[in-house]
């Protein structure tokens, strides 16, 4: 609160009422922005849908309407602007038009006692991970555009995914190639732990080998990794010619929600992370080891060995 920050987007009347209390105490104004949920339904994944009334997302219309009418009621605030998040990986832009239609309306219907300086939508343009036909920046902004003609509002947009999702790469060596009666496997040193998104969002990527594969009819495997689940893949059924022991693989589109959720689950330590500039690298992220496991661990004084 003694940083000079922008906006708070604010997901509720009560955490409000927390950030009023708050900057009374610091003798300061806040300013903050409120998060709607325009009940909009978007096309993907059900856990990534962030703007339907029964998520726990954003402050329904009709409240935020009553919040403007009472804002006095909260004199250390500067309500200062509308926050929207529809989601992630979307792919279509019906959701933006219905959502700039939604907002528009709003600021029509509280325009005697409220007008935004801010407009922030939030992020969610999906990208490509295998056969999507995601938007463009230029897409966005024709359906944006005319909604927001003459109304002095800045606008505000969160892409992280679409800047740098297909900016990263997971590289993991195989194991082992596991043959069985029904299925083949690799089995690689990555695994659900470095990049969950397979196994949580049944999410897909690309899977590369990092050397020119040779020619022939290939062999069908699941790419999957050494923790103690089922659910520890990283692609299923993928078609490989040649693949063998000690092969690198690049599962491709890891830049984002990759490293960011990874962990330490089955006491895996997490990789190291590499940026790469033209013919350059450097390592922005060493390796962890198993003493970084334990490192802020302590044993009480009374279990510690004595004499």
């Amino acid at each position: 609160m003694n940083e000079d920050i922008l906006l708070f987007n604010v997901e509720s009347e009560e955490e409000l009422e927390k950030i009023n209390l708050l900057a009374k105490r610091l003798k300061r104004k806040a300013r903050v922005a409120l998060r709607l949920n325009p009940d909009i339904q978007v096309d993907t994944h059900s856990y990534i849908k962030t703007a339907k009334e029964e998520t726990k997302f954003g402050i329904p219309l009709s409240q935020a309407y009553s919040i403007l009418e009472r804002r006095k009621s909260f004199p250390n605030l500067e309500i200062k602007g509308l926050h929207v998040h529809l989601g992630s990986q979307i792919t279509s832009l019906e959701p933006y038009r219905q959502a700039m239609e939604k907002l528009v309306k709003f600021m029509d219907d509280t325009h005697d006692f409220f007008i935004p300086s801010y407009l922030d939508l939030g992020g969610g343009m999906g990208i490509i991970y295998g056969n999507e036909e995601p938007f463009t920046p230029d897409d966005l902004s024709r359906v944006i555009a005319p909604y927001l003609e003459n109304r002095g509002i800045t606008l505000i947009l969160e892409p992280g995914r679409f800047i740098v999702g297909n900016a990263g790469i997971l590289v993991t060596q195989v194991l082992y190639v596991k043959r069985c009666e029904k299925k083949n496997f690799l089995i690689v040193d990555a695994g659900m732990n470095d990049l969950i998104r397979p196994a949580l969002y049944g999410a897909y990527h690309e899977i590369w080998p990092l050397k020119e594969e040779k020619r022939g009819e290939g062999e069908v495997y699941d790419v999957v990794g050494p923790v103690c689940e089922t659910g520890d893949f990283l692609g299923k059924e993928r078609k490989f010619t040649g693949i063998k022991e000690g092969d690198y693989l690049a599962v491709m589109g890891a830049g984002a929600y990759g490293f960011s959720m990874a962990s330490n689950y089955n006491s895996r330590p997490r990789p190291a992370e590499v940026l790469v500039e033209d013919n350059k690298f450097f390592l922005i992220r060493r390796r962890e080891t198993y003493h970084d496991l334990i490192l802020l661990e302590a044993i009480p004084p009374h279990l510690q060995e004595t004499g």
